[in-house]
């Protein structure tokens, strides 16, 4: 039987792998298939794509975007962009800015609580246009301020501490949008994580094309709960680890695996899109 992990981030984000690690792992695990999806950027799909073919591995194109629905936050993940997508580039380089400024609201926060980090200091250690509180962490961490990451998160980073800021998000159906101009299906990500049941239907209406009903922090039970949603919305399934790499110090890919059968119904969604997209509209 073949599986797929396509939840997956690296160094361009706020994981800790480069893409060729990443699939290097993913060859040994046996997967079939994966998928990246950096936050904010696309910019590791090239080289993740090179290794999965050297690999013999298939290789779906992606992103996540963080974006909000009546101020609930909704993770989107992309797949099958296309990677060179104006639009779509343009946009996630306006979220990779946003992100960039988020970081130095934070370093500012902690500064005001005496904590003498700097913000070039977590910039030089994320090394990539997309940084994120892991980095802030991970800073902090490396320059002795605290003693580990969890505690980083509890003491100053999560949301309600001294030293959280949140994000600027655009609107989920915008995201949605965006997703499917660039040749894409978008997939609500771990749902049971953001606890975002009630917006499921208006994200259907918006075009939602499926939804993460297996992730490393879905129980069982949880798992069972969104497949039965999914049916009853006539949405894809998907799934994967919500690898970071050693950033987050779990999980790592492989502990999510998505029967293929769930990949194969993903390409052919693809390209009934792509069908559509190429026959103009009956007049």
């Amino acid at each position: 039987m073949k599986f797929a992990d396509l939840h997956l981030h690296t160094f361009f984000s706020d994981g800790t792998f480069t893409p060729e690690e990443l699939v290097e792992r993913a060859s040994k695990l046996g997967l079939a298939a994966i998928a990246l999806t950096d936050h904010d950027t696309v910019e590791g799909c090239a080289r993740a794509a090179a290794a999965c073919a050297a690999a013999n591995m298939e290789f779906i194109s992606g992103t996540e975007l963080t974006a909000e629905h009546e101020d609930t936050e909704v993770h989107i993940l992309a797949y099958f962009v296309d990677t060179q997508n104006q639009a779509l580039l343009t946009r996630i380089a306006g979220f990779q800015s946003v992100r960039q400024n988020r970081i130095r609201e934070m370093v500012a926060a902690l500064n005001k609580l005496g904590i003498p980090l700097k913000a070039e200091a977590v910039f030089a250690l994320a090394n990539c246009k997309s940084p994120g509180r892991p980095h802030v962490a991970r800073a902090l961490v490396k320059e002795k301020l605290i003693g580990n990451l969890d505690e980083a998160f509890e003491r100053y980073l999560k949301k309600g501490r001294p030293a959280w800021v949140p994000k600027t998000k655009m609107s989920a159906l915008e995201a949605v949008e965006l997703i499917h101009q660039a040749g894409g299906l978008a997939v609500m990500a771990h749902p049971g994580l953001n606890r975002t049941d009630e917006i499921i239907p208006d994200l259907v209406d918006a075009g939602l094309d499926g939804i993460e009903c297996f992730h490393t922090k879905h129980s069982t039970t949880m798992a069972g709960r969104y497949l039965e949603i999914a049916d009853k919305f006539h949405l894809l399934v998907t799934g994967g680890s919500d690898c970071h790499g050693f950033s987050k110090n779990r999980p790592i890919i492989g502990t999510v695996k998505l029967p293929y059968e769930h990949v194969e119904k993903l390409y052919a969604a693809k390209k009934s899109a792509d069908e559509k997209r190429r026959t103009p509209a009956a007049k």
